[in-house]
């Protein structure tokens, strides 16, 4: 081994070892971390953390350009972003009192799991695991509703969970693993039942690739309802999933008590550049358009050759796929990772799946290659 992969080996492990993540490809309580830099490999095809493959904005590009003259400076010390809060509530036609921002929404997440610590959680499994897996390693009680044959939430014993000890109910729509959805009646209906017992965080990371009338968010619920949260990113269909941008929009009197507390320092947290980057990104609707409209075709082929290969495939709205691997003997993730290929894979209850990030239609047609001399070899 060269002095240089033994160095790059040891840096992967000794981060990862760093943060407390295992170097695995299976998904825990749902949701797991690749090493860190598999992506950045040369020749690796990475379908495993549903990263937008199209970029950034055109917009967001020229403003990082822009501002790099400006790292140096602290985010309230640029006259430029200083309506940055305020963009983006305007954006999503709530007040500015209703916004707060934070390094991502993962990290939205796990910081909500801080704040209500005094009682438990309830949520679906599997699901996008920042939240409950950091409500459990501070000692929270988690009780997990599986999702039902379909894979969708069961909302009804979802609020038969509920009880007095209860501080939030975490819904996740469109849903992480699986890429199913709720219809917004549905989810409203649940929300004004959930939140006269508990607080309900909504996390609407995949709702920009719904079409409407599904992609309506519940933030239109926050002007009334003081205990209802809702959880955004810029990650997903705005490209920017490294520069590390969400926010949550809730009620004036709830960011009144949660700023405070584990969110204090969190807008300043978030880089100079990349705020600016966000509100160009919300300038360039054509872009998310296009992501949108791209995503769709590459995510309709990969449906239809898993369906040719007779895999029960989980209908999808995201910008991934989640299909059973039937009989499949080994470790597929594992055995796909010996291929340069990176995704997810696990076992449940009722057998072996896998998540499937939807890459560019080349990239799709390149995996389907791989699968299926995997499968027939």
């Amino acid at each position: 081994m060269s002095q240089n992969i033994a160095r790059r080996e040891w840096l992967k492990r000794s981060s990862l070892a760093a943060i407390g993540i295992g170097f695995s490809l299976n998904s825990i309580a749902g949701e797991d971390y690749l090493p860190r830099n598999f992506g950045s490999e040369k020749g690796i095809l990475n379908l495993g953390s549903n990263e937008n493959p199209y970029g950034l904005s055109p917009l967001a590009r020229q403003a990082i350009m822009d501002m790099i003259g400006f790292g140096n400076r602290y985010p309230f010390n640029v006259t430029r972003l200083q309506t940055f809060r305020k963009d983006l509530a305007s954006f999503y036609g709530v007040k500015e009192e209703c916004v707060l921002i934070t390094a991502g929404s993962g990290e939205a997440l796990a910081k909500l799991a801080m704040h209500f610590n005094k009682g438990n959680v309830v949520t679906a499994t599997p699901t996008f695991g920042i939240l409950p897996s950091t409500a459990k390693r501070i000692g929270s009680e988690v009780i997990e509703i599986p999702l039902d044959y379909d894979k969708v939430h069961n909302l009804p014993a979802m609020l038969s969970a509920i009880n007095d000890k209860t501080q939030i109910v975490y819904l996740v729509n469109p849903a992480n693993p699986t890429g199913t959805m709720l219809k917004p009646s549905g989810v409203k209906s649940f929300c004004e039942e959930a939140s006269k017992k508990a607080v309900v965080v909504i996390d609407e990371a995949f709702i920009d690739f719904l079409d409407a009338p599904d992609n309506e968010s519940m933030v239109q619920l926050i002007e009334y309802n003081p205990k209802i949260i809702i959880v955004r990113t810029f990650s997903k269909i705005f490209g920017m999933a490294g520069m590390r941008v969400g926010f949550i929009m809730a009620h004036p009197d709830l960011i009144k008590q949660l700023e405070p507390n584990f969110f204090a320092s969190s807008q300043l947290a978030v880089s100079t550049i990349t705020q600016c980057a966000a509100m160009e990104s919300l300038k360039d609707l054509s872009h998310c358009k296009m992501s949108k409209q791209k995503n769709a075709e590459a995510r309709g082929y990969a449906m239809a050759e898993l369906k040719k290969m007779s895999l029960r495939v989980i209908p999808s709205y995201t910008n991934f796929i989640f299909f059973s691997l039937g009989n499949y003997p080994g470790d597929f993730a594992q055995d796909m990772m010996k291929k340069n290929v990176a995704l997810r894979s696990n076992t449940y209850p009722d057998g072996k799946w896998c998540r499937l990030s939807v890459g560019t239609l080349d990239e799709m047609q390149q995996f389907f290659k791989i699968m299926k001399a995997s499968f027939n070899g």
